[in-house]
């Protein structure tokens, strides 16, 4: 056996090209592949020092993240391969149609801000599955949050671990698989060891490496193409000109994708924004719901630090690609793979050094690694605090949830591993799937359930079980039956037209929303502790750093049911 490995080892670690790309990727590369290296063990550093022992610091980080720490967390929570890597790429092959990446993701933020993140803070529990098991009286609600909580991060991640890929072929010469299955373990490893606390501190170091990473590589092809001095954001009008002149879709509303298309794309990243797990539990990271009220803050202005660029890039990226390799025939039909690796494709066509495009490239990796590891956090935490603890084992200890968040790291890990060896899509196609599933069971379900008291059990189930429907009904009819089949089209190509599987929310939201309140009013009212629960998330009172709406719950000033 030993040596039937060993034999097969060779073939297996030689450097293969999947197909021909602009991107070099044929050749190991010293010093990009020493920064990444470095990069890595600091990770692996902090994820060991910052290891944790007690849950409230494995979900948590034991509430004591500050509001500009968890503002950079949060900025490389969001700054996933799709952000770093996807939007430039979706910009560029679908110009107008993927601004609404842009506009979607960043909007969401707004009302995550304004009605949702003190709200949730307050609430004070640890997971958002948590959120709806207490807040609904049910544990076939935290059942269900919690299997919706699996698959938005085994979605997620399918698109993290292509970007991994990606820049692992470009960085250190292997094949796209090798480089899947290195960095994932890599990344496995340190979540799997530091939990909530080290995941932390790391997603910080990530965000200045993949920020620096990504502005200087902007800065210095500007500068090297003659482009711009001292903003490329506002200097690359004559470029953005250029290219539309190339490829008339770049600024031309709705040229490849109509009105409804553009809409419902935009509306389903929105509402998916605010009910994403990974995001959410951001807010219970901190001390109270100030703090969480100006991570929020911090964590859209290191946002659009990213995505000011993106549009820019894509400018940039898209000329390039016409000079260099097509020689004048126009950027939009490059491969999938060069256009998910379009910021690293774009430093290399300008000439810049080979250590300065492997930074660019290894600040996508971090990218990568952050949003990884917060997606393989809550999908721990839905396991093992939700569904060992609360539904099978009430008795749990310390120690048992801690190894079954950890078993739980390896085993979705391994899958997504798997299944990122072959993605079913573009990585921001992919990270917009798991938005349209988000938005369309999570955000009806945590909007009433922080504002409308008289939500009941029965009517947030019956919501979730729609949605499931709805999100994951449109994702199996265009992308996973053409897929993996080998049939041209969607199943049902009506379907794929107003229910997309990156776009259904726009459909399934308001049906959900419906479907609540219409069961809610037909059912019995919560029960008095639970609108008190509500009622307290409202309160202006200042909150401790470790309570929670239970631990201080009142009638809110009011004693009607």
């Amino acid at each position: 056996m030993l040596g039937t490995i060993a034999g097969a080892l060779p073939g297996i670690l030689e450097p293969v090209v999947l197909q021909e790309t602009a991107l070099d990727v044929g050749e190991f590369k010293l010093v990009p592949a020493l920064m990444v290296v470095v990069m890595l063990a600091v990770f692996l550093g902090v994820g060991y020092f910052f290891r944790v022992a007690a849950v409230d610091e494995l979900w948590v980080a034991g509430r004591s993240i500050g509001s500009i720490e968890n503002g950079m967390a949060i900025g490389a929570n969001w700054m996933s391969a799709a952000s770093y890597l996807g939007v430039a790429a979706l910009v560029a092959t679908l110009g107008y149609f993927g601004l609404a990446y842009v506009v979607g993701w960043t909007t969401g933020y707004f009302i995550l801000l304004i009605f949702m993140a003190a709200q949730f803070r307050r609430f004070g529990k640890y997971t958002a599955p948590d959120f709806v098991g207490d807040r609904f009286y049910s544990d076939w609600a935290r059942g269900i949050a919690a299997f919706t909580t699996l698959a938005i991060a085994f979605t997620y991640a399918i698109g993290q671990a292509s970007g991994m890929g990606l820049m692992a072929q470009y960085i250190f010469g292997v094949s796209y698989e090798v480089g899947v299955i290195l960095l994932m373990a890599v990344t496995i490893g340190y979540v799997a060891l530091s939990g909530m606390l080290g995941t932390t501190k790391n997603m910080a170091i990530q965000y200045v490496i993949l920020i620096i990473a990504f502005t200087l590589g902007l800065y210095a092809t500007g500068w090297a193409e003659g482009w711009s001095i001292a903003l490329p954001y506002l200097e690359a009008g004559p470029q953005v000109a250029e290219a539309a002149s190339l490829e008339a879709q770049f600024v031309e509303p709705f040229a490849n994708v109509g009105y409804y298309g553009w809409i419902a794309l935009a509306f389903s990243l929105i509402v998916g924004t605010c009910g994403l797990p990974h995001v959410l539990v951001r807010f219970y990271t901190v001390d109270n719901e100030r703090t969480a009220r100006w991570s929020t803050v911090w964590g859209l202005f290191f946002i659009c630090l990213l995505y000011w660029g993106t549009a820019t890039y894509a400018a940039f990226g898209g000329l390039l690609y016409d000079r260099e390799v097509t020689d004048g025939g126009g950027f939009t039909g490059m491969s999938g793979e060069e256009a998910d690796a379009l910021v690293v494709l774009t430093t290399q066509l300008a000439g810049l050094p080979e250590w300065l495009v492997g930074l660019v490239a290894a600040g996508a990796v971090a990218a990568a690694l952050a949003t990884t590891s917060g997606l393989f956090i809550t999908a721990s935490s839905a396991a093992a605090h939700d569904i060992y603890t609360n539904l099978y084992r009430e008795n749990a200890t310390q120690r048992e949830q801690l190894i079954v968040g950890r078993t739980t790291i390896l085993g979705i890990g391994a899958l997504v591993t798997l299944i990122g060896l072959n993605p079913p899509a573009l990585i921001g196609e992919l990270v917009a799937m798991a938005f349209a599933i988000a938005g369309t069971i999570f955000f009806p379900v945590f909007f009433l359930g922080l504002w409308w008291e008289n939500t009941t059990r029965e009517g947030a189930i019956t919501g979730m079980l729609v949605g499931m429907l709805v999100s994951f009904g449109a994702i199996v009819n265009d992308t996973v039956v053409p897929m993996y089949t080998g049939v041209d089209e969607a199943m049902i190509p009506a379907l794929a037209t107003w229910v997309p599987g990156t776009s259904s929310a726009l459909v399934g939201v308001p049906i959900v929303f419906a479907v609540i309140i219409v069961v809610s009013i037909l059912t019995d009212d919560p029960p008095r502790d639970v609108k008190r629960l509500v009622r307290q998330c409202h309160s202006p009172e200042p909150m401790q750093q470790m309570e929670t709406a239970e631990d201080v719950a009142t009638d809110g000033g009011t004693t009607d049911e």
